[in-house]
């Protein structure tokens, strides 16, 4: 590699990881928006306005750059798969976001990309070490530090953020093995056409609706706008730089998270609770790290 490839690579990656922080960050604030009205509004209809505006805005996004929405890859097994774990993520995501601490649940959802790599070993036979499956193991256990299970500390709802954490690892599996042809604006209508479903789901169960408030109102309105742009910058952030340097980023979205749930909800984390996100962060890391290695140069 030349000295002016290897300069675009760096600069390429740099950037990566500035749309992969901001990201993270607005992942963070939507999160925040979002439990901040479940306070009043049901999960059900937060789902279906939050779903329908995302829905929406993507599906001009779509029409703008000259795609269809409803594509002939719609049909593909691996779309109705992922639309199925959309479900199941962003339902059971969203409860835990309004039932438990922010905090809480952003540090189960860091161990993510740790069941994607268990998950693509067996699914797609990718070839892991004794070593990376060792670090996958330790995730786990940091999740367990934050569960506490048989302890005092234990909620039982927290169980709700593990389900999401399932069904988001379930989407993205899906999303590798979808048709290459759709974009990232056709993906977001199907995705957050999910939430619609979920919640009407969710509605079945309860049938609960209540009218927003202007100020609620306004915050759905900012959490979905929010919401896209930090999808979009996510899109860019892994089409930028190297998927193994940009990656390891996404693990900010944990710090943002805290901070909001400090200054916003008044959380404080109690020692069990960091240490397990923090040994859930280095395992993630780490095993991106060794990843890496294994790579031809």
């Amino acid at each position: 590699m030349s000295t002016q490839d290897r300069s675009q690579t760096t600069s390429d990656n740099l950037k990566g990881a500035v749309f992969m922080v901001a990201a993270m960050a607005l992942f963070a604030v939507e999160d925040t928006l979002l439990k901040q009205v479940s306070t009043h509004l049901p999960v059900s209809e937060i789902l279906m306005i939050f779903g329908a505006g995302g829905t929406v805005i993507f599906a001009l996004l779509t029409w703008q750059r000259g795609e269809r929405i409803f594509n002939a890859d719609l049909k593909h097994p691996a779309i109705l798969i992922r639309s199925l774990f959309e479900v199941l993520g962003r339902l059971f995501f969203t409860l835990s976001l309004a039932l438990t601490a922010l905090s809480t649940t952003s540090a189960i959802l860091q161990a993510t990309p740790l069941l994607v790599a268990a998950a693509a070993a067996i699914l797609f036979r990718e070839k892991i070490s004794a070593l990376r499956w060792a670090l996958i193991a330790l995730g786990f256990v940091g999740v367990l530090l934050v569960l506490r299970p048989g302890l005092d500390g234990f909620t039982p709802l927290s169980i709700l953020a593990v389900l999401g954490m399932i069904g988001f690892a379930g989407r993205d599996l899906a999303t590798r093995a979808a048709p290459k042809g759709l974009s990232y604006a056709q993906l977001g209508v199907y995705g957050f056409a999910m939430l619609i479903v979920s919640g009407l789901i969710m509605l079945g169960w309860r049938g609960d609706m209540v009218v927003p408030t202007g100020y609620e109102a306004l915050m759905l309105t900012a959490a979905i706008v929010v919401g896209v742009a930090a999808y979009t910058a996510l899109t860019f952030a892994m089409r930028t730089g190297e998927v193994s340097m940009v990656t390891p980023f996404r693990y900010s979205r944990l710090l943002f998270a805290m901070i909001l749930a400090a200054l916003v909800f008044g959380e404080r984390p109690d020692a069990m609770e960091l240490l397990g996100g923090a040994v859930i962060v280095a395992a993630g890391l780490a095993l991106m790290l060794t990843g890496r290695e294994r790579k031809p140069a």
